[in-house]
């Protein structure tokens, strides 16, 4: 069992383990117990009864939260001729082609989304194994594979998330910051609950959304009920 700190334990006192909060109380609560000395952010974790090992199943996605995340992305984008152009208007921290895939190659991941147009993927997998496994390969799904850069350099900077089933079936993203106030960080949990209710494979079966909970950044976790929120 892994140990915690005091701090931590002093904030899992005004969490009841097996009370299922309501969202606003949840909001509340989670403000409450962030004790980190920075502005810890604010993450929600789904646990679906989805099969992730079918293709049928898998869900993965972005969406813009009305509030935006509190947190600012460092794009680079993968372009050449006037999709290049386009993304250096739109404020993106790094364009290029071959070159910035061989500073990738070298080390370079000073950056938080990667952006690229449809015709430079063949030269951006090669990064696969580099930019894979930390989950910055662009994706067609996430908008961010795409020959509209501009839109998709504005999505980002404005507090684009993305949400993606993993392993165990669940669903990890933050929702903003515990500087935001209650009702903003309300209004990015229900935007992202209301495209993973939307993302609904037609193979699941049975309660959709098994369990979901909040939680600060080193906070405890704080619990939904999932039938009140389907």
């Amino acid at each position: 069992m892994p140990k915690h700190g005091k701090k931590y334990l002093e904030a899992a006192k005004k969490v009841e383990a097996n009370k299922f909060y309501s969202i606003a109380e949840a909001m509340k609560l989670v403000k409450e117990t962030s004790y980190a000395n920075f502005d810890a952010s604010v993450e929600v974790s789904y646990n679906l009864s989805v099969d992730p090992k079918q293709a049928d199943q898998q869900i993965r996605g972005s969406l813009v939260l009305p509030n935006g995340t509190g947190k600012s992305q460092k794009v680079v984008v993968f372009a050449e001729g006037p999709q290049a152009e386009a993304a250096k208007a739109a404020g993106a921290d790094e364009v290029g082609s071959d070159e910035l895939v061989e500073k990738v190659q070298k080390g370079y991941l000073d950056f938080d989304v990667v952006v690229a147009t449809p015709m430079m993927m063949a030269k951006v997998g090669r990064l696969g194994r580099i930019l894979g496994p930390k989950g910055l390969m662009p994706n067609p799904k996430t908008g961010t594979v795409t020959m509209d850069i501009e839109k998709a350099i504005k999505n980002v900077k404005a507090g684009q998330v993305e949400y993606r089933v993993d392993r165990q079936a669940a669903i990890h993203a933050a929702i903003g910051k515990v500087s935001f106030t209650e009702e903003q960080l309300t209004e990015n949990f229900d935007a992202l609950r209301d495209v993973i209710l939307r993302a609904r494979p037609a193979a699941a079966k049975g309660q959709y959304i098994k369990s979901v909970a909040v939680a600060a950044t080193f906070g405890p976790g704080i619990k939904l009920n999932p039938l009140e929120l389907a």
